[in-house]
């Protein structure tokens, strides 16, 4: 049974102009809506992740508290389940799916809370890796809607050498015979399984593969953590889907629209809202350097990396002291 819902946004153009036919974004919502609609969250999810992936830190005592919080999670487009080339009619399916920005993300995820829901003021904006890329974007596109953002795990532009790993990703899988230009007729399975061998390498730090910490997660050897979870884990997903979630990413930058014109420096400085940004300490992707500097750029931040040797993955939920961390910080920065 489905355990979201959806909302119907009808023909949408693009930032780059093209049209996406009959758009929709699947959202699911936790908690209540309050009288004076003041006690809303927003939680983004990140690239290949789905609303579930984001539960981990929704929950009675969590921060993010659905006795407290009207906490919505919209999906990505291109995850899936919102407009991906998956599930959207030709001739705009598979391949033929236009390119969706982070910007035209945010975009959408505005007009479904305030047209859907009659929101004009948001607590709190929070996302991890692609979802703090959204979480900035909505500082910098609706400084006056949001009271604070959380981006965790991921920058407010993409940098070079992210562009470079995304591609990379993309390469490997588009490497399989399988591929047909993104017109096949089944999965690219083992291009699927070298995209994963590649984001092993970035997801997490070299510490943690020089003290074999993915032991803590039940593989005993490299080789088996390689192939039982790696070789596995971009299995689900349609490698269209992935694709353009990772071309998303790859042209984020907050001011990569007509209000900021290139400017990034600018659109940094006209984030008002209250910011609370968490690098992981060991991250390939986006590494803390990247949000010192962004943050040296905002009014009113705080710099504060999640110390942790599991890299990017620090802000996954899945390593129980990295999650306490973030969850605790979160809880002190919405009471402050």
């Amino acid at each position: 049974m489905r355990d979201y819902e959806i909302f119907k946004l009808g023909d949408i153009t693009l930032q780059s102009g093209e049209i996406l036919p009959q758009a929709f974004l699947a959202y699911k919502t936790y908690g209540t809506l309050n009288a004076a609609k003041n006690n809303v969250i927003v939680y983004p999810t990140w690239f290949a992740g789905q609303h579930a992936d984001n539960e981990w830190l929704i929950g009675p005592d969590k921060a993010l508290d659905p006795n407290k919080y009207f906490i919505i999670v919209p999906n990505m487009l291109g995850n899936g389940l919102s407009s991906s080339p998956s599930n959207t009619p030709p001739p705009y399916d598979r391949a033929n799916f236009p390119e969706v920005t982070i910007y035209d993300n945010v975009r959408l995820q505005h007009q479904l809370v305030t047209q859907k829901f009659g929101i004009n003021k948001i607590a709190l904006v929070v996302g991890w890796s692609l979802g703090a890329v959204q979480t900035f974007q909505w500082g910098a596109s609706y400084p006056d809607m949001v009271d604070r953002i959380a981006p965790f795990g991921g920058t407010a532009k993409t940098r070079p050498h992210a562009k470079v790993v995304f591609e990379g990703l993309i390469a490997a899988l588009q490497a399989d015979s399988a591929w047909k230009q993104g017109f096949y007729t089944e999965q690219p399975k083992a291009g699927l399984a070298a995209m994963g061998r590649v984001y092993a390498a970035w997801g997490f730090s070299q510490a943690y593969y020089l003290e074999q910490l993915f032991q803590q997660e039940g593989y005993l050897t490299l080789e088996e953590y390689l192939v039982d979870y790696w070789d596995e884990v971009f299995l689900t997903f349609d490698a269209n889907d992935l694709i353009t979630m990772l071309r998303t990413g790859i042209h984020g930058d907050i001011s990569a629209n007509q209000r900021y014109q290139g400017d990034f420096e600018l659109a940094l400085s006209k984030i008002t809202s209250r910011a609370l940004v968490m690098p992981g300490s060991t991250d390939l992707f986006f590494p803390p350097e990247d949000n010192e500097y962004e943050t040296h750029h905002m009014h009113n931040a705080i710099f504060l990396p999640i110390e942790s040797k599991w890299g990017h993955c620090s802000g996954i939920g899945q390593h129980e002291p990295d999650s306490l961390f973030i969850d605790t910080q979160l809880k002190q920065f919405l009471l402050e």
